[in-house]
């Protein structure tokens, strides 16, 4: 269990890079939030409330990275589906590269400090 400030730094790391995590799984496969919410989850991000993560669904309709549609669920309600866009796929491709910059400076500068 993390303390309250663990849970804190977590999750202003998870701010930062939510986004790029959700439009990563959309590259694999179209999907619908609380599957996405799961999927996170299961990659080790802990759990992601609804409160966190439709904001971001909601921004990346918006910016063109992700498509929507509604589909019947089966004996349930509908669901919206997520689908990665050309424009998502550019973001995650540039921002993932920059992602990956960063966090190599960040792991050199904990190993030369003597870090994990």
């Amino acid at each position: 269990m993390l303390s309250a400030v663990d849970l804190d730094r977590r999750n202003q790391w998870l701010r930062g890079i939510l986004d790029l995590c959700v439009l990563a799984l959309l590259a694999r496969d179209e999907s619908y939030g609380y599957e996405l919410g799961q999927a996170l989850e299961r990659a080790g991000l802990g759990a992601i409330q609804g409160g966190t993560l439709y904001p971001v669904l909601l921004r990346l309709q918006r910016t063109g990275c992700v498509t929507t549609r509604w589909q019947e669920g089966d004996g349930g309600p509908a669901r919206k589906y997520y689908r990665i866009t050309d424009a998502g796929r550019d973001c995650l491709a540039r921002d993932g590269e920059d992602w990956l910059g960063f966090a190599a400076s960040v792991a050199k500068l904990l190993d030369e400090g003597g870090g994990p």
